[in-house]
């Protein structure tokens, strides 16, 4: 074991949620219950995974704090910015995730959770009426205001860091358009003159956090740090950015099903998804233009995992070109089920001398429920990222995620593979550790 330079996790974290529906109040209603010992923090990998480190005699098992110095659950204050006025209690209450039991319990907390004013705007989210918004700003206005809520709140709160979490709806799709999203000058330039066809909402939030000194994550698969302006702009600030996208359930299953497939060398002419889902973010997924963003990103996964180019008899057929596989995705809003999303994969893979076999997979599950435990791993750990010293992209929290950020402008290929992702994960924790980063990626 090697000294480490990670700085202690001393004083309180600031845990500021771009959002404050479903997912958002899951996850505050939960930590401040675990808080007071009324609930478990049931799938988040800080608090229950264990990692080796070490080897042959001196080999042992330990959970992520007792490796690295991650912040206390106790230090934790959260606030947030949303389009509706709802406090958190309300805002809870209707998302209707938890029961009224398990949300009482914390009222008095959640009650002083009152959202800030959204950097909002409408041709982005067509669905979203709120009216709590920052009306007639600019990007350049936005971006101040925002700076101003981050460090009003973080010397209100007495915070000694920030991170900042999107766990707000689903942009529009935004594509990269080079003489703005290329270079840190050119999005400042595009900032200032109020280009709105290429500053989302969402990269003002990304801008401001990162200027004040907060990693940011982004957990829609909006293009906001995604992009190479941002990751100058990360570089240039020395602050850690993730994304992208809340890896929950659907993903997961694929990201951890596709490998048994690959690792079994059985091939695959097929791959079809579709999803019923009544909350919030199935409303504004209803939208065309969002959903491409979201389908953008569910789409993704496959490809780096069964690669036709590298076994094309096995994933080079399927889909009208026959070049490879053939995969779909499908969202559809339907209300009665609100946040008990439920998931449909069929897949058609064949065997020995091409026989057809098929897969379905039915996955009845909770949203809010699964999204919860990552923001409180990713908030977590771009914290200790931070501490750490590590800016940029931060590869190693691919795992919970599930459009992987990469340096697409160098030809680097995203890691989906869930087991591969696992083991950056915990390579990255061993070193932060001063243990050695010694498992390998097959």
């Amino acid at each position: 074991m090697k000294s480490t330079e990670v700085k202690p996790a001393d004083g309180k974290l600031g845990v500021l949620c771009v959002g404050l529906g479903a997912v958002t109040t899951t996850f505050i209603t939960g930590t401040l219950m675990v808080r007071k010992g009324l609930s478990k923090p049931i799938g988040s990998m800080t608090q229950y995974d264990k990692i080796r480190v070490g080897r042959g005699k001196d080999k042992q098992y330990k959970h992520y704090g007792e490796i690295v110095p991650l912040a206390n659950l106790n230090d934790i204050v959260f606030g947030a910015w949303d389009a509706y006025p709802q406090n958190a209690y309300d805002a809870a209450i209707n998302a209707e995730v938890l029961k009224e039991k398990d949300i009482n319990p914390v009222k008095d907390e959640l009650e002083k959770i009152v959202p800030m004013k959204a950097a909002f705007d409408h041709d982005y989210a067509k669905r979203i009426e709120g009216e709590n918004i920052k009306k007639g700003a600019t990007r350049q206005q936005m971006v101040d205001e925002l700076r101003n809520d981050i460090r009003t709140f973080k010397e209100k709160n007495q915070c000694s860091r920030i991170v900042v979490i999107w766990a707000a709806s689903t942009e529009i799709y935004v594509p990269v358009y080079e003489p703005v999203h290329n270079t840190l000058a050119g999005l400042e330039e595009a900032i200032k003159n109020n280009d709105c066809e290429h500053i989302a909402p969402s990269m003002c939030y990304a801008y401001a956090a990162l200027k004040e000194g907060a990693p940011f994550i982004m957990g829609a698969p909006n293009t906001t740090v995604d992009i190479p302006a941002m990751w100058e702009l990360a570089e240039k600030t020395k602050m850690p950015i993730a994304g992208k996208d809340f890896k929950t359930g659907q993903t997961l299953v694929k990201s951890g099903f596709a490998p048994i497939i690959g690792t079994r060398c059985l091939g695959l002419n097929g791959w079809f998804s579709t999803n019923i889902l009544g909350n919030r973010d199935g409303l504004v997924l209803d939208e065309p233009a969002n959903f491409h963003t979201k389908e953008v990103s569910k789409l993704s996964t496959l490809e780096t995992i069964l690669k036709p180019e590298a076994q094309p008899d096995l994933y080079g057929h399927g889909n009208d070109e026959d070049t490879q596989y053939y995969h779909k995705v499908r969202i559809n809003y339907y209300p009665p089920r609100n946040d008990n999303k439920e998931g449909w994969d069929n897949i058609d893979i064949f065997g020995w001398m091409g026989y057809p076999m098929q897969i379905k997979i039915n996955f009845l599950c909770r949203d809010s429920i699964l999204a919860a435990p990552l923001l409180l791993d990713l908030t977590l750990l771009s914290d200790l990222a931070a501490r750490a010293g590590r800016f940029g992209i931060q590869r190693f929290l691919s795992f919970f995620l599930k459009a992987p950020m990469h340096d697409y402008t160098k030809g680097e290929e995203p890691v989906n593979h869930l087991y591969q992702q696992y083991t950056m994960l915990k390579n990255a924790i061993r070193e932060m550790g001063g243990y050695e980063a010694d498992e390998e990626i097959d």
